[in-house]
């Protein structure tokens, strides 16, 4: 629940409402979206013309 709610900003009594699948989801969602945001950018080659 702390997760959820610190990443999305939602009171606990609405996460606690959620299924215990639902959560899960959500953490999942969060996840991939932190990964995709903590990636470093792709580095061009120097030596590519």
């Amino acid at each position: 629940m702390a997760f959820i709610g610190y990443y999305m900003h939602w009171e606990a009594d609405s996460i606690a409402a959620m299924s215990h699948r639902e959560r899960t989801r959500w953490c999942s969602e969060i996840s991939k979206i932190n990964s995709k945001l903590n990636r470093e950018p792709e580095r061009k080659n120097v030596f590519e013309i």
